[in-house]
């Protein structure tokens, strides 16, 4: 079974910094566009950062220059670096896997908790 597993979410104080990781297993995970999401309470989910499989990176405006996404494909896993955390970044995260030649193998992880609050 295809599987994606967060992990690093936690409290933390605006302006600080966490480190998310998403581990794969049962894919080629070489071959995968790797995207984080989020999802505040009420809110839709919003693409934050991507990683295409051969390594061109993406950001949305809200986190560009604070967040970096990287992966480690010997270690079947992606990075979310975040830094000058604020509370509109609250939200769970989540992890999602693309098979960079066919779309319809897509995978999404359970989602790791963000909370930035004093």
């Amino acid at each position: 079974q295809e599987r994606l597993v967060e992990s690093g979410g936690d409290l933390v104080q605006p302006g600080g910094s966490l480190r998310l990781s998403c581990v794969a297993s049962r894919i080629t995970f070489g071959q995968y566009n790797i995207a984080w999401y989020r999802q505040a309470p009420g809110k839709e989910r919003e693409e934050v950062a991507t990683i295409a499989w051969n390594g061109p990176t993406n950001y949305a405006d809200s986190v560009k220059g604070r967040f970096t996404i990287s992966r480690d494909n010997d270690k079947n896993t992606v990075y979310l670096q975040m830094n000058e955390l604020k509370p509109e970044d609250t939200a769970v995260y989540y992890c999602n896997a693309i098979f960079f030649k066919n779309s319809k193998y897509n995978y999404w992880g359970q989602g790791t908790q963000v909370t930035v609050s004093s």
